[in-house]
């Protein structure tokens, strides 16, 4: 009996560990929501040169989550880990309107990769716990995510600081995984 339910489990959320990739432009919030998911709590990070590598559980989602630094010099080696990806986390900080545009070059030039065409893009407008930031739709707009009609994607509203929004992404995630297998 044990058995049979192990395996109705297995078919239901399966027990492969899927591949996330974090991008989005230094300052975003990336490292910090890594984090918030692993530890629960909230830490105050120094900008990632290179990458952080984790394995999260969040919900019913295992997955193998890769945070790659923001910084100009560091984008063009995104690709280098784009390989094997089911998901890609976009993160942005919905404070900076002034880099709107520079977030929206990165984020369509990630949806126009080869390599990502099957994953899923979930955009986390990050950072809403400030009084000044923008809204999920008013970055949905600014980054121009009505344009995407070949790849599955949603934007949530979050905090990294109070945890806000990120088990929904998640969430949303696992969920977009299981209906394309």
């Amino acid at each position: 009996m044990g058995n049979a339910l192990s395996r109705l489990i297995s078919s239901l959320f399966g027990e492969k560990e899927v591949r996330i990739l974090i991008l989005g432009l230094d300052n975003a919030g990336k490292t910090s929501i890594l984090y918030r998911l692993k530890e629960g709590t909230f830490h105050s990070t120094v900008p990632t040169i290179g990458f952080n590598a984790e394995q999260i559980e969040v919900g019913k989602l295992k997955a193998q989550v890769w945070d790659l630094g923001g910084q100009e010099s560091i984008r063009p080696y995104w690709r280098s880990y784009y390989q094997e990806q089911e998901a890609v986390i976009f993160v942005v900080d919905s404070c900076d309107a002034n880099r709107m545009q520079i977030a929206k070059r990165e984020l369509m030039n990630i949806i126009e990769e080869e390599e990502l065409k099957n994953a899923v893009v979930c955009v986390f407008a990050n950072k809403q716990d400030m009084p000044e930031a923008l809204s999920a739709a008013e970055i949905a707009e600014a980054l121009g995510l009505s344009s995407i009609v070949d790849k599955k994607w949603t934007i949530i509203a979050t905090s990294a600081l109070r945890g806000d929004g990120l088990k929904e992404g998640f969430e949303w995630i696992s969920d977009s995984i299981k209906t394309k297998a």
